[in-house]
């Protein structure tokens, strides 16, 4: 082995970045969500870098890890499932914990969405491989760099030169409720609380990144107003895809009615309801409507795969190199979906520069990306790297620079660290209920289906 590509140092900084007031079934976004930050360094003083979520319960996976990554290549990134959950059964044992690291544990029932981010039914398995997808990344990125070749070559090489992504719209409001320090960011884009509203925003989208294809955030108001703006949205971009999301909100009927009344206009609806068994009775009734059913909810580990499939509850799958634990488990799926035929998209959530980084380069290599990528950056006007991407007609064109193809920017990254750092506690954990109750105290998590 050479020992110049042995992991030397692994940093890990959490980080506090701004967030607009998005609204979702489960409330609006926090004034700022946390994100982690992953440097591993080599022997050969070289520097890999990955993101991931920002939550306590990342942080509490992700120090064991960093210790136990040093003095591993970082060819060797198979090993980095082991050492995740080796170091999370010895966390667990010093806590007094019983169980093994791999179980799911009771949990939530299936039919049932996480709060905070709507990321579908959480375990420590799905945990752990959020804190891996991070490490892997910032292996690969570290490589590449000592090679010489960009990490899309690292993955059997590019299909293609440009990733399109998808505008992704979301109700909103003009401003975060008033809260105490740290100051509340403020952005121009306005409210978009009706069609009209959000017909605005999709042409802002438009015009200033060249998006073509636009996915709206759903599950905020009753259907038939979601309907509204989707069909505001068909007459003001004819012929262009749209899609709606809202996050399982809905009941097997209204979903079919909605499905039944936007057939002519979307191109997939995404999670209408939660869990395996409700989107295969709204996938059921597919003779009647003729619409796909996405997820990035019901379908987001190997394991949910089989039954998925099987009941041909969804016919596009939302990858995710955050949840399914890094970039070549991403193309696994990717292979997967190829033999059932399934098609695939990519889900996003609120990240920055690395992630999409790394999620334009996974994309490139996927022969079968059927539909454009999501991807929530335009939302976020904070970064760590030192040039943002730039969209043009929606794609971003794919780096052949060594490694991801971005550079650290230490100085914005130490002071959104230092945010994690001044924060009392109430924002280092992403909570849409919390920051909707500072508008509307009586507001509670709703139940699904919501209607």
């Amino acid at each position: 082995m050479d020992t110049s590509l042995a992991i030397a140092e692994v940093h890990l900084t959490p980080i506090l970045i701004a967030d607009p007031p998005l609204l979702n079934t489960q409330g609006v976004h926090q004034p700022y969500t946390p994100r982690l930050i992953v440097e591993v360094v080599t022997r050969g003083g070289v520097t890999g870098v990955g993101e991931t979520y920002g939550d306590g319960e990342y942080l509490a996976l992700a120090r064991p890890l960093a210790d136990s990554v040093m003095g591993l290549p970082v060819t060797d990134v198979n090993r980095l499932f082991s050492l995740a959950e080796a170091a999370e059964c010895a966390a667990a044992g010093e806590r007094g914990e019983s169980g093994e690291a791999g179980e799911a544990g009771p949990g939530p029932a299936a039919a049932d969405v996480a709060a905070g981010g709507l990321r579908g039914v959480r375990n420590a398995a799905k945990l752990r491989l959020s804190v891996v997808s991070a490490f892997e990344v910032a292996c690969l990125d570290a490589l590449g760099k000592t090679l010489g070749l960009p990490v899309h070559t690292l993955l059997g090489g590019k299909v293609r030169d440009r990733v399109e992504y998808s505008a992704y719209l979301f109700y909103r409001w003009a401003a975060h409720p008033a809260r105490p320090a740290p100051e509340v960011p403020e952005d121009d884009w306005g409210a978009a609380l009706d069609p009209s509203g959000i017909v605005d925003q999709a042409r802002r989208f438009a015009d200033a990144y060249g998006f073509r294809s636009f996915k709206l955030k759903g599950g905020v108001f009753p259907p038939d107003e979601e309907i509204a703006a989707v069909r505001a949205l068909a007459a003001a971009f004819p012929g262009q895809p749209l899609r709606l999301d809202p996050n399982g909100a809905w009941s097997v009927e209204t979903s079919l009615r909605v499905a039944r009344e936007l057939r002519d206009v979307l191109e997939y609806l995404e999670d209408p309801a939660s869990g395996t068994d409700r989107m295969a009775e709204v996938a059921a009734g597919r003779a009647r409507t003729g619409l796909p059913l996405a997820t990035n909810m019901c379908v987001t580990t190997f394991p949910e795969i089989r039954e998925a499939f099987a009941r041909d509850a969804v016919q596009v799958v939302l990858s995710d190199h955050h949840y399914w634990g890094g970039l070549r488990n991403t193309r696994e799926l990717a292979a997967i979906c190829r033999t059932f035929g399934v098609g695939l998209s990519m889900h996003s959530n609120t990240h920055l520069g690395i992630s999409l980084a790394a999620m334009t380069h996974v994309a490139a290599t996927v022969p079968n990306l059927d539909y454009a990528c999501d991807t929530h950056y335009p939302w976020q006007t904070e970064d760590v790297i030192t040039r943002r991407h730039a969209f043009e007609d929606g794609c971003l064109t794919v780096p052949d620079a060594p490694g991801l193809g971005v550079e650290l920017d230490r100085p914005a990254l130490a002071a959104l660290h230092r945010r994690w750092l001044d924060d009392d506690g109430t924002l280092r954990e992403r909570d849409d209920a919390a920051a909707m109750r500072l508008a509307d105290p009586t507001w509670t998590t709703p139940a699904v289906p919501r209607w």
